[in-house]
């Protein structure tokens, strides 16, 4: 590229090879022998970082103000050795900027400008020495070609890593970072007006695969930025932010880079470095970086004991968008010592508690992850949301209780986080609660009755009630709500049924009736299809019977069950009222059975059959 700007390419020199690269390691002689003047012998000699180049004084105080001092300044001794301490670029460096002074032809590139130009500096190569000196010819290829491109400021901000503080004071840092920012920006500005359409009528609108794809076009240099050290990519970020690059974008970016840089094996606090830089880098909005990448930050940040804003900030954002989360998600390991838990459980309740007090609601998607509303009427996070997480706070309880060092405080912790109104169903957490007790068969009575009070018994499915109802690991009395509640929702459910059945209009159940039965009506005969309606009616009236005379069998035994309850209230009693509930088949027949529960008896339907069918034909 550099080929097509002759004004930037320095004299060339008949007898330099156009390919021809030196060795600093030979010595003074070998390495300057074929660019210096061989037939006038050496007055000076350069050393730089061990690096011997016998040179002429001549060629070097007409372009160098340093060493013309130098000279000036031992003009008596006639100094003929020089040592420069701290040179930027090393010998590298120092011999392109010495070739300039002897006028030998070399080409300014992305790769060597940055140094050029602070070596410019240190040897004071300016203007006020000689014309169109070495600083003035760096400084216009950077503006004039660096500048323009976003490859090659990176590359000049990699090659400045080790020229810092000094590429800072010359600026060429900040050039390099506002070129990129402008540069990303306008290439997003230009891909999304790339990506505009036109309407039927005659509207401009974005194109429904750029909808698709926000973070697609102009986002190329993502990769490109990931070979920067952390701090110029911290600030090529900031500077990003400010040019008003997409949040998508940033957030790409940063993924790219941590999983470039965390992958890598290195020291601990090169690693704590980036993953604190990144997560102050994160923007403030929802949903620009996956969840997993925020709880794969978190357990770096908790890894390599990052400081506590960090993981803080971590903590709110995962709060932000936990009902996106995973089981896998939340098992977060623990670094500490031995005798902790397996798992970080106070990082978990924090998450919930910032869970529970966000701000938003799914329908703001704008709105950043820190702001929380009006102060007259805060946000709550929805209830779809909330039952997502319900269920996964139960299945992160089930998996941590078995952990022997898990104390009962934080399993409580855990499991109260949430309000009452997460869970409508309480079987998974009265599934972690049978682990945790089965884990910890040493707690105490008292210890038992906290971890019951936690389940609502009248939100368990059958299958968990009959579970609980024989789970002996309960305390007693939970027992007995358990059955309590079965026998309630049972009536219930009989009395429902009955009720729907008796205040149905006549003028309804006529009309249902002639809507069963209208396809088979059409195709019989009036006296067949009168013989079907009284079929159909005695059937009705039969079902009807068996559901009264069930209620009444039910109240008996709730009448004593209440007698029993008052004189005794032991394992024994709750065995045999059990097996009484377990007679009792509220849903068999028509209407199938539960598990935990048997169905009556044969002969005991013959009885209720015969009972009932005199009762249906004086009905009739």
């Amino acid at each position: 590229m550099d080929k097509h700007h002759p004004h930037l390419l320095l004299q060339h020199h008949q007898h330099l090879h156009h390919h021809q690269k030196l060795s600093l390691a030979k010595s003074s002689r070998q390495s300057c022998s074929e660019w210096i003047f061989r037939d006038v012998p050496s007055d000076i000699t350069i050393e730089v970082n061990g690096g011997n180049f016998a040179l002429h004084k001549f060629p070097l105080v007409s372009r160098s103000g340093r060493i013309r001092r130098i000279v000036a300044e031992h003009r008596d001794s006639d100094i003929s050795k020089v040592e420069l301490l701290n040179l930027p670029g090393g010998a590298e460096t120092f011999e392109l900027a010495a070739k300039f002074c002897y006028g030998i032809n070399f080409e300014i590139t992305s790769s060597n400008v940055a140094q050029l130009l602070c070596v410019s500096d240190y040897l004071e190569m300016t203007e006020e020495y000689s014309k169109d000196n070495l600083a003035s010819r760096t400084e216009e290829y950077l503006d004039s070609i660096v500048c323009k491109s976003l490859e090659m400021c990176v590359q000049v901000l990699k090659q400045s890593e080790n020229l810092l503080p000094l590429a800072d004071e010359l600026s060429i840092v900040t050039r390099c970072i506002d070129a990129i920012a402008s540069k990303a920006c306008a290439e997003q500005i230009a891909s999304s007006f790339s990506r505009l359409e036109y309407s039927s009528s005659g509207r401009l609108h974005m194109s429904k695969q750029a909808k698709g794809n926000d973070g697609g076009g102009g986002d190329w240099w993502i990769e490109d930025l990931s070979v920067l050290r952390i701090d110029l990519y911290q600030r090529v970020m900031n500077a990003m932010k400010c040019r008003g690059v997409r949040p998508e974008s940033i957030g790409a970016s940063l993924v790219s880079y941590a999983e470039r840089e965390l992958t890598k094996t290195g020291h601990q606090e090169h690693e704590q470095a980036i993953v604190e830089t990144i997560v102050a880098l994160l923007p403030v909005e929802k949903l620009v970086v996956p969840i997993s990448f925020l709880f794969g930050l978190l357990r770096r940040a908790v890894m390599l004991d990052a400081s506590v804003s960090c993981r803080l900030d971590l903590e709110r954002r995962i709060g932000s968008q936990l009902d996106m989360a995973t089981l896998d998600d939340l098992l977060i390991p623990s670094f500490r010592h031995s005798g902790d838990t397996l798992f970080e459980i106070d990082t978990v309740h924090r998450i919930l508690v910032n869970f529970s007090q966000q701000g938003g609601d799914d329908s703001e998607d704008e709105e950043s992850v820190f702001e929380c509303g009006d102060d007259s009427s805060p946000h709550t996070p929805s209830q779809s949301a909330m039952f997502k997480v319900a269920k996964l706070v139960d299945s992160y309880l089930a998996e941590i209780a078995p952990d022997a060092n898990l104390d009962l405080p934080k399993f409580l912790l855990i499991a109260e986080a949430l309000p009452l109104h997460a869970r409508t169903l309480h079987d998974g957490l009265y599934r972690a609660i049978d682990l945790y007790l089965k884990a910890h068969q040493g707690l105490s009575d008292s210890d038992k009755k906290k971890l019951s009070k936690l389940i609502d018994f009248q939100k368990l499915s059958q299958e968990a009630g009959a579970h609980a109802a024989q789970n002996e690991r309960l305390p007693l009395q939970s027992i007995v709500q358990v059955l309590y509640f079965e026998q309630l929702k049972l009536r219930s459910s009989l009395c429902t049924s009955y009720s729907d059945e008796e205040t149905k209009p006549k003028q309804q159940q006529q009309q249902s009736w002639r809507i069963n039965s209208g396809a088979l009506s059409a195709a019989m005969s009036p006296k067949d299809n009168y013989a079907s309606l009284r079929r159909e009616n005695r059937e009705l009236k039969l079902e009807l019977a068996r559901l009264r005379m069930r209620l009444n069998d039910l109240e008996k035994e709730h009448i004593c069950m209440k007698r029993d309850m008052q004189r005794s209230h032991s394992r024994k009693f709750m065995s045999s009222f059990s097996k009484k509930m377990g007679k009792l088949s509220f849903f068999g027949g028509h209407h199938g059975s539960s598990r935990g529960s048997s169905s009556p008896s044969k002969q005991s339907f013959r009885t209720d059959s015969k009972a009932m069918e005199r009762t249906c034909a004086s009905m009739d």
